[in-house]
């Protein structure tokens, strides 16, 4: 898939503009699972910015617990939580396996949030 073609499906499953993150950060600031990340949820939306599908081998996108903080908080309205939301929804499409259960990490002081979203994302 070209790089376009990856960047207008994210938009398309997400109704999200990716381009209107000027990337402040705050996103990031506010997640509570953000240590946990393997890349922040800035960082997130400025690799799909720039049409890497690279994006979609980061483990960050499945640790992100949907709790939308990102969302309540980003000034632009770009909805990080949203297209993270999109980037699985478009691993998943394509075919990828659903992540083990049994594979997550431990991730000891995590909010008991991150192991709700877990189990839901994880296992449906």
């Amino acid at each position: 898939m070209d790089m376009d073609g990856f960047v207008e499906e994210v938009v398309r499953i997400s109704g999200r503009n990716p381009y209107l993150c000027y990337q402040c950060g705050m996103c990031s600031a506010v997640c509570p699972v953000a240590q946990y990340m393997d890349i922040l949820p800035h960082q997130i939306i400025r690799l799909v910015q720039m049409g890497d599908p690279a994006v979609l081998e980061s483990d960050a996108i499945w640790v992100c617990i949907s709790c939308m903080a990102c969302v309540d908080r980003c000034p632009r309205d770009v909805g990080p939580g949203i297209i993270i939301d999109a980037l699985r929804q478009f691993k998943l499409r394509r075919g990828a396996e659903k992540y083990d259960y049994f594979q997550v990490p431990e991730l000891g002081e995590a909010p008991s949030l991150a192991l709700v979203a877990a189990s839901r994302k994880l296992t449906g």
